[in-house]
Formats: structure tokens, sequence, C-alpha cells
């Protein structure tokens, strides 16, 4: 593979956005999430200090920052010790995004340690796989960044190729493995083709455009189903093709396919986090061609057309197997395409026994690869102790990486279980270890499709007339329509998607819920509500509340092909949660079952300058919406970047002209020059003009 200096490059800078995001989104859900009277309160899972034992045993014991703020002298409770972890991350992901030196190791480092002590206490509301899918992928980062502390050895980094192969390696076991859990999940969507279709109105917060999308022609959703399984299964193997346009070709239908996400879907930062480890597939001379810097064309050599050929010749295979085992036949008449599995699921179990092994396998060789090339490039350094030390740092890192390889073949394998069970009692033992610390995970994106189940919430104030309580996001009122939020994840919207697929006793934090919007808790109510206007109980909490399931569709397009007038249309299911009160024996006795009840009365808040410093940013941003607070943001940084473009480009601009005080700079300039006319002239006027050339600059005086 070719220089990858870009791509680290693009993959760094994305890596500092999508921090930014994640960081800033879940600040503003903080105080009704985990607030002191919030959902569930971080004050009843936060670590407690121990002074008696060591602080790395501590450490180990519970991987969080939260903690260390009174060994810090950090006068601040545990909301605010949270508070504190987003804005310092937010701030430090937005100066990394601006500023490249910024873009360090040790960063990176810092942000990927306090997002793990978020996650560490953030409980339901911060266990989606994309959470831990921007832990594993940020502690890569730490890996592929570079230490801009010690700038004497910043250009000696022959090892950058191993550590970015890691992040290939993950983008594999996110594509793959999501790819092959939908169908070893048996889900009939899955199975019969209509994933897609249900896929649109099942998802956590569909967008307006999904209403259209999913009114398509059924054998079209189909043909997307069969696409994505495709795009998922049958293309990351070729990551590790060791043909260039075999790589890129993958590269681009990864790409196209993120792409889409972020326009079907209200996915968070998820398809940009994924579309940052698409750049590992990349090099320098691809992107440099997207610049306009490329090399110029030249004739096609035998080389080169082989290499079209057996790109032409893949691509051929798969798209056979795909109408093979897809059994894809056109109708002419109709102009439509019908599609169907053409392989049982015992097929496919066999399959996947067989595929397992020998894709691990495939990344050993893959791995070994970039190992030895970057050996060999310590080695063909000038200097003896250059090449010690090149070959020092080469020995540390391959160890971290064939270490995080080892690891992540763990969960990776967990897919298979005859596989799973060949795995080295050894590196189950390193993996259990390091598991508290989400080093790597397994992915299985959207294994089940189904029908869409909301959860509605009613309250009254006599028992009798019962109002409907909308949230802002997620779905309810049927003629609504789908919200725009991304990059914005309003959790609790996507924990009641979550809860509305099982029973109330799954999902401990609704019983806490119905309790604090009984109690009329502000913050709480701002999840649900921003806007005071729009809550039905802003004046006064309901006095009763309960919960129905309900069963959801898109509706259908009416026969003038006009927009919707209801988006929605629903069915009653069943009862969620009975009608409670505060004090009702139900409700508290679910309080003290799931430890949400008070064991301990709430200290007042500290008053000191960092609390109150903390109390007045937060006063500024708690009325607004989170989709509106992350695209301030994102407006703020590209209303800096593109001051910093313009003034780079004026700056640039003057210093192009030449001026008296760089003779030195205008001397080297035109001795190569004029050394390049010398060249020419030797070119011309003899027969064995290249073999002149050669010898020329391997003279003492070309040298000098």
């Amino acid at each position: 593979m070719g220089e990858t200096r870009l791509p680290r490059h693009m993959f760094l800078w994305s890596m500092a956005i999508i921090y930014m995001f994640a960081f800033a989104s879940l600040y503003v859900q903080i105080p009704g999430l985990y607030g002191n009277e919030g959902v569930l309160p971080v004050r009843l899972v936060e670590p407690r200090v121990d002074g008696s034992r060591p602080v790395l045993e501590q450490i180990h014991a519970h991987p969080s920052l939260l903690w260390l703020g009174p060994r810090l002298g950090l006068d601040l409770d545990a909301q605010q010790a949270m508070e504190l972890l987003c804005l310092a991350g937010a701030l430090l992901a937005l100066g990394a995004a601006l500023l490249e030196p910024l873009r360090d190791s040790l960063v990176f480092f810092c942000l990927w340690a306090l997002y793990l002590s978020l996650c560490q206490v953030g409980q339901d509301f911060l266990r989606f796989q994309w959470d831990s899918l921007l832990l594993e992928a940020g502690f890569l980062t730490v890996l592929v960044a570079p230490l801009n502390l010690l700038r004497w050895r910043s250009a000696f980094r022959q090892h950058d190729a191993v550590t970015f192969w890691l992040v290939r390696w993950l983008l594999f076991r996110l594509t793959f493995g999501s790819g092959v859990a939908k169908l070893a999940s048996h889900c009939p969507s899955w199975w019969g083709l209509t994933a897609v279709k249900h896929m649109f109105e099942a998802q956590g917060i569909p967008l307006p455009w999904s209403w259209f999308i999913q009114q398509l022609p059924d054998w079209y959703l189909k043909l997307g189903t069969v696409g994505l399984l495709v795009t998922e299964i049958a293309v990351p193997p070729l990551y590790f093709a060791p043909i260039r346009h075999l790589r890129l070709a993958a590269f681009y239908i990864q790409a196209v396919y993120q792409v889409k996400l972020m326009f079907v879907g209200n996915y968070g930062f998820l398809p940009f986090l994924s579309l940052a480890l698409t750049f590992s597939l990349l090099d320098d001379d691809h992107i440099s061609y997207w610049l306009g810097h490329g090399k110029k064309k030249s004739a096609k050599t035998w080389h080169q057309t082989i290499m079209s050929l057996v790109l032409l010749a893949v691509f051929a295979a798969i798209i056979y197997g795909t109408k093979v085992l897809f059994t894809l036949e056109m109708d002419w008449e109709t102009k439509t395409m019908t599609s169907k599995t053409a392989f049982t699921q015992q097929q496919f179990g066999n399959w996947l026994k067989l595929v397992t092994g020998p894709t691990i396998w495939v990344g050993v060789l893959s791995l070994t690869w970039e190992v030895v090339a970057a050996m060999l490039g310590c080695v063909c350094v000038r200097g003896c102790l250059w090449k010690l030390w090149g070959l020092v740092q080469w020995a540390v890192i391959v160890s971290a990486a064939v270490a995080v390889f080892a690891i992540s073949v763990v969960p990776y394998s967990s897919m298979e279980q005859v596989y799973s069970s060949k795995i080295l009692p050894e590196v189950r033992q390193a993996y259990s270890l390091v598991e508290r610390y989400r080093l790597v995970s397994a992915y299985s994106l959207d294994s089940r499709v189904g029908g869409r189940s909301e959860v509605v919430l009613e309250g009254s104030m006599d028992k009798n007339t019962w109002t409907e309580i909308e949230f802002m996001y997620k779905p309810g009122n049927v003629g609504v329509a789908p919200p725009v939020v991304a990059p914005h994840q309003p959790r609790l919207d996507w924990q009641m998607s979550q809860a509305a697929q099982g029973l109330a006793e799954q999902s401990p934090w609704f019983t806490s819920l119905v309790h604090c919007l009984l109690q009329g808790n502000k913050d709480v109510v701002r999840l649900i509500q921003t806007d005071s206007a729009q809550y039905p109980f802003s004046q006064a909490p309901p006095v009763y509340l309960r919960a129905s399931l309900y069963q959801y569709w898109f509706t259908q397009t009416a026969q003038d092909w006009s927009g919707p007038k209801e988006w929605w249309r629903r069915d009653y299911s069943e009862e969620f949660y009975p009608a409670v009160q505060l004090g009702d024996p139900t409700l508290e006795g679910m309080l003290n079952q799931h430890g949400l009840k008070e064991t301990f009365p709430i200290q007042p808040s500290p008053d000191s300058p960092l609390a109150q410093a903390l109390k007045q940013v937060r006063g500024h941003v708690q009325t607004l919406p989170g989709h509106l607070v992350l695209w301030s943001l994102l407006a703020t940084v590209a209303t800096i970047w593109l001051f910093k473009t313009l003034l780079s480009g004026v700056l640039g601009g003057r210093k192009a002209k030449p001026t008296p005080a760089e003779p030195k700079a205008k001397k080297a300039k035109a001795q190569p020059a004029a050394k390049n006319a010398s060249a020419s002239s030797l070119k011309a006027g003899r027969e064995n003009s290249e073999e002149s050339r050669r010898d020329a600059d391997k003279s003492p005086k070309k040298r000098k």
C-alpha cells in the first residue's frame, strides 16, 4: 500500500469533529439524564474515593475520572463533574479540529479517557453500539496520531502504516460483522428481503423524507435490501486486497453507503464515524488526484491492463453471485425485478463456519505484510543510531498493534461459536483483563428489523381525562412530521424506542422517568420539550401517569401524489405501564427494586468559582434544543475554517512575492532549476541521457 499521510490527517481531523459532536450532544442532556434529580442520577453510581487504596488500583477497579475530582480539589457534585468532563472534551476536540498541532496522541488519549469516564457511569443511556465504536476508534486514534511534543522525530514514523491498518481492521469487523449478524439473527425481514422497507419507519428517529422513500415500489426496496447485504458481506474482504484499485472501489462503495445513511435517518454521529474509518482504504496518490495534484495520465502498461481486468473480474463475480444467491430476474413487461433468497439458514450457517477462520488469517497475513514493510523502512534509514531508534519504535508499536489485533479476535469470532471455542485461553484472558476499558467490541448494527412499536405517555389530573405527552423527536402525534436532528443524539427518545421492543420491567429507567415527571422535574421535562408551551403540564405536574403501547406505520401516498396530511397511522396494542401517582405502592416498589429510591439526602450544590462558571454555561444552553446547539457549533467551526482559509490565502499570496530578506531561499530555488536545465541539455545531446543523469545525481558535486 502507498503512503497514507493524507488519509491519516483526514481520519484524525474527522475523529476530532466526531468527539466534539459526541461530547456536546451529551452535555445538553446531562441534567435530565444524570442530574441529581434526573432519570438515572449519576451520584447513585459514582465511584467512591477510598483513601486506603492506591490510585492505580482504583483506576483499574473504576476506570472513570469522576472520582478523581475530590483528589484534585474540585468541589463539584456528580452532575457538575460530568458537565466538566463533557465541556473539557468538547473544547479539546474543537481545538484539535481547528489546530493541527493539537491532533496529538496525548490529546486524543485525553479525549478517549474522558469519554470512557462518562460511559462507565452512563448506564443504559451510554450503552449503544456507536458509543463502543467511538471508544474503540478513539483508542486506535491514540496509536495513529503523532506525538507532536517530540517534533524532532515527527518525520521519522515508519510504523504509521501498522497503526493505520488497525483502523482498516476495525472497519472490516464493523461492516462484515453487521452484515453477517443480519442473516445470523434469522430475522424474517432480512431473509424475506423486506428489511429496507421496514427500516425507514422502524429506525429510532426517522427523517421527513423517510416517508417518501418508503413509498417506492416494493421490488425496488427489496433490491435495496440485497444491495445492503452485498455491501456489508461481499465487499469488506476487498479491504485487504493486494490490488490498490480493489481497495479504492471498496472505499467508494462504503463511502456512498455511509453518506446515504446520513440522509435516510437520524443516526447521530454513527455514519460520520463509519465514514472516517473508510479513509483507511485510501492513499496519498488518490487524495492528491482529488486535489488536482495527481500524476499526469500516461499510456496504460500491460500491468495496469491486467489490474483493470482483475477488477472487472472480481466485480463481475460479485454481481453474478448476487444474481444466483438472490435469484434476481428482470421482468421486461412490467419493468420490475424480482428477488428472493436462494439459500437456507443452514447453508448460511455452514458458510459462516467456513469463512470465519480464513477471514482472521487474511487479517494476520495483511498485518504481517505491514509489519515487515515497516521494519524494512526502519532498516533502510541512514545511520546506525537512526536504525536502532527506528527499530525500537517499530518494536513498541508493533507489539501494541499485535496485542490489539489479538484481543479483537475474541469478540469478532463470537459470531460463530465453533471457531470461537478455538481461541487461545491466553488471548481470552487478555481480553477479559481489558474488557472494562472497551478497547474492542462486537458489532451487529440493525441485526433485527420489524414493525414499529412506540410507548405513548399520558398524564391526567383526575384520572378521567388523559392528555398525551409529545416528545420533541420520537414519533407520537400522527400529524407531526419526523424531525431532522443529526448529528445530535437524543438518548431518551432512542431509549423509548428500545423500551417499546420489550416489557417495562426490562427498562428500569422508565419507572424513574415516570417518577420524575410526576414530581415535575424541569430538567427531565426539557428532555421531552424545551419549549414549555409544547408541554401540556408546564403549569403543574400531572397527578397520574400511564403508558400505552401502539403500533405505528407510515401512511400511504395519496392518489394525487401530494404530500401526506398525516405522516403516521397507529393502532393501540396494550398497556405498557399502569396508571400511577406519587406514593403509589406499585411505583414505590419498582423504584426500590431497581435501586432508584433515595438512600441518602441530596447534598447542597457547591458554591466554588468553578461550580458557578458551570452554572453560567448551563444557563445559556438549557433552553435550547440539542440539535440547535450542535448545528450552531458546526456553523462556528465552518466559519472559523473559512476565515482561516481566506487568511492563509492572503498571507500565502504575500509570502509568494520575492523579498531581499530571502536571498538564500532564492539561491536554493535557482540552483535546482539550473541543474534541471543542465540535465535537459544533456538529455537532448546524448543518446544515453538517462544513464548520464543518474551518474550526475550520484556524483559528489551534485550532492553538494
